[in-house]
């Protein structure tokens, strides 16, 4: 049924509540579409000029226009209130406890996706624009003992399945857009802002990061990609760039 409707697979928890949405609005477009097609042809047919070779100034005295003008005011008002107030409101403001989550930070930066995972002590360590080299992008603090054992990855956003992902999402220069289509996932991200984004994953599975904000000239090539596993594989991936930190 997605592939007839040309949607991504659903590929997180929320996904069929956003695709209902979708679903619906489209529908009402197709009746509105079909309906104006209608009209038109009634009234090239009913007003022609053979029939009507003399102007009618007083017009269509029918209140059947205004009627439907209500009628699909009051569908996209239960279309608003009853599905895209709730969605918004559990996407936006009810974010799930960070205790039992996945949270991670992402930072944009053109044209680049910079995901940061806490170490073992489950904090993030403190960033500076003035810390940035050429092999330390996002200024990453690594004399904070905070920071010492977080783990830098480019493009790369390594997740478990089945368990709530909180991002952080930041941009050290323009407005960007973190993008995840099969996760029915979009945010802005904003300068000088901090904004939580929270989703579910529940398909294990390799998906794809778009910037869906024009953010340069490179832009087109600003692309992530997003690995979901198992709680083992992931947990493996964490020892796995722990050990190298330790290494270097």
């Amino acid at each position: 049924m997605l592939e007839l409707l040309g949607l991504p697979p659903q590929a997180s928890a929320h996904a069929a509540q956003i695709d209902d949405m979708i679903v619906m609005l489209h529908w009402l477009m197709l009746v509105l579409f079909v309906g104006w097609i209608i009209f038109f042809v009634y009234t090239l047919i009913r007003f022609r000029a053979s029939v009507h070779p003399k102007a009618d100034y007083q017009g269509v005295t029918s209140h059947t226009s205004s009627y439907l003008d209500v009628v699909v005011v009051v569908v996209e008002a239960v279309i608003l209130l009853a599905f895209a107030i709730p969605a918004w409101a559990v996407r936006v403001n009810a974010l799930p406890p960070e205790e039992g989550a996945t949270v991670v930070h992402v930072i944009a930066k053109q044209f680049e996706w910079h995901v940061v995972y806490p170490g073992p002590d489950g904090r993030f360590g403190r960033r500076d624009a003035s810390l940035i080299t050429s092999t330390n992008a996002i200024g990453l603090d690594r004399s904070d003992p905070n920071g010492a054992d977080d783990i830098h990855s480019l493009a790369y956003l390594n997740l478990p399945v089945d368990t709530p992902v909180i991002v952080y999402l930041t941009t050290m220069d323009v407005i960007h857009s973190f993008g995840i289509t099969s996760m029915r996932v979009k945010q802005d991200a904003i300068p000088g802002m901090e904004i939580p984004v929270w989703w579910e994953p529940t398909m294990v599975g390799d998906y794809e990061i778009n910037c869906s904000q024009l953010c340069g000239l490179g832009h087109y090539r600003m692309r992530g990609f997003v690995t979901i596993m198992t709680q083992a594989d992931y947990q493996a991936f964490l020892a796995e760039e722990g050990a190298k930190l330790s290494a270097d």
